[in-house]
């Protein structure tokens, strides 16, 4: 059976580059915006894209945290990144006993997901984000009661 590969070794080293390329400009701590990033690595030669700096973010685990990028070990603890992105937060909705719908400013979702997820807990099954909007999987209604009290007390803080 022939392999239908459509990479060659050259691409994927090519690809692997490029990702370290990105892990340097994260560290350096110096960027909180991806279009920022898509124009430091073209500057460095490398052919990106917004689309394919935000996949190569996610695949290497980098989150944005209050407004900056950072690596996977260096996220804030649970309490703190979640303190972080509170402000992020416009509304808090339900949709049945166990979903709720939490509205963010426009480009934030993915980190106040990402913190909720890290803060792991209890009434939290689990998050999906889009640009705006997470939705979180409760356990059952009192866990999204808890959920939803928590983020008003957050919120307060």
């Amino acid at each position: 059976m022939q392999n239908l590969s459509f990479h060659s070794p050259g691409m994927h080293r090519a690809h692997e580059e490029r990702r370290e390329a990105l892990l340097r400009i994260v560290r350096e701590g110096l960027v909180g915006r991806q279009a920022d990033l898509v124009r430091r690595l073209q500057q460095a030669g490398y052919a990106v894209t917004q689309s394919s700096v935000s996949r190569d973010l996610r695949d290497l685990g980098v989150a944005k945290v209050g407004d900056r990028y950072v690596l996977p070990g260096e996220t804030p603890a649970p309490a703190a990144a979640f303190s972080a992105v509170a402000a992020f937060v416009v509304a808090a909705l339900t949709a049945g006993p166990n979903l709720t719908v939490v509205r963010t400013t426009v480009g934030s979702a993915q980190s106040v997901a990402l913190a909720i997820d890290q803060a792991r807990w209890p009434e939290v099954v689990g998050t999906i984000s889009g640009d705006d909007t997470v939705f979180v999987a409760n356990l059952d209604e009192a866990g999204q009661r808890a959920f939803i009290d928590r983020l008003h007390s957050l919120a307060r803080r």
